[in-house]
């Protein structure tokens, strides 16, 4: 078992009086990439913040390396902690060797000068974020992602036990993100790091993390890794808002459409799951078809017209293109409903 490294004891954090949230109590084993995640104004930057020390606890404790967080001074903390923020830090002029150098400066002397284990330290970093060729390039020539790995490697060289990130993917676009928590994870699992970041990347920290901290509003932290949480459906009540429900079973959200008619499909495979999405999408409901169902869709799943529409017992339309096949279904249902409409007016008149 992995060695505890911080723990938050019955912690509450805000802002002077305002409490945000309450009775917090977790841990970070060694060595373990750890996702914070929770809706926006739950209080995720408020705790990471408070973890850094950067603003007082309202009551409880953060012990890192078995020190209170709120008894150590600047120097010591950034011996313990190494802080990646959201703000983009702007630093003049400075390139990426500079930036990643400024990492090593809780112990160099006044001067700030690098010795030769410093500089060591710091390709060393570099190397590992993948940015050499970057190194002697300016900050402001960079990529959102190439910059993010850059001060991950500044956090890197400061040589600290923990890093903690706060959105580190936030302006990235979605490969990039996935190269930016790979990076981490490889970090935690190579270095013996822990490594604590807050994302709302819910469906690269379910693949990644080894750890989840849920946030909920007010408190408290429900911790656990993402199998176990997913186990306990503990991203429900979560994440559940209006028009958007989480799939426990695949770890995704889906936007929930309103749907107005429903139609029988009979299939199977990848073409059976795009029809049915588009389906839905314009608000029709898909129910497995029955072997007595007249009015049915058929997905063949072949290559060669896999879509047909079935009327009375007989294939009536078939179909290579999902979209032909979709505006076919609308107009069979728009037939369907006013032949139904007709029969109960002529009900009426008789």
């Amino acid at each position: 078992m992995s060695s505890s490294l911080l723990q938050l004891k019955d912690l509450s954090v805000g802002y002077g009086s305002k409490l945000v949230a309450n009775k917090l109590s977790a841990d970070i084993p060694s060595g373990e990439l750890i996702c914070l995640l929770g809706s926006n104004g739950t209080g995720k930057s408020t705790l990471i913040r408070s973890i850094c020390g950067f603003q007082p606890v309202l009551s409880g404790s953060v012990i890192v390396d078995k020190l209170d967080v709120q008894e150590l001074g600047a120097r010591e903390l950034s011996k313990s902690i190494a802080v990646v923020l959201t703000d983009r830090v702007v630093v003049p002029n400075a390139t990426v060797s500079e930036l990643v150098g400024y990492g090593r400066s809780p112990y160099t002397g006044m001067l700030g000068r690098l010795n030769a284990n410093d500089k060591s330290i710091v390709s060393n970093a570099i190397n590992e974020c993948g940015i050499a060729h970057k190194k002697d390039s300016a900050l402001s020539s960079l990529s959102d992602g190439e910059r993010q790995k850059a001060f991950i490697a500044k956090a890197l060289a400061q040589d600290t036990p923990l890093i903690i990130l706060d959105e580190p993917t936030a302006f990235l676009d979605l490969p990039a993100r996935v190269e930016i928590m790979q990076l981490l994870r490889n970090i935690a699992n190579s270095s013996g790091k822990s490594i604590l970041m807050s994302t709302h990347d819910l469906d690269l920290a379910l693949q990644l993390s080894d750890r989840l901290w849920l946030l909920q509003q007010g408190g408290p932290l429900v911790t656990g890794s993402p199998e176990d949480l997913l186990l306990k459906n503990a991203f429900q009540s979560m994440f559940q808002h209006k028009g958007v429900i989480f799939d426990n079973k695949t770890g995704l959200f889906k936007v929930k459409h309103a749907q107005n008619t429903k139609v029988a499909v009979k299939g199977h495979g990848f073409e059976y799951v795009l029809l049915r999405r588009a389906l839905s999408r314009n608000g029709v409901k898909v129910v497995r078809a029955k072997a007595e169902d007249d009015n049915r869709l058929e997905v063949v799943g072949t290559s060669d017209k896999p879509f047909q529409i079935y009327l009375d017992g007989e294939c009536i339309q078939s179909e290579e293109s999902l979209e032909a096949f979709v505006n076919q279904v609308k107009l069979m249902l728009d037939f369907l409903d006013l032949k139904k409409q007709n029969c109960s007016k002529s009900q009426k008149i008789l």
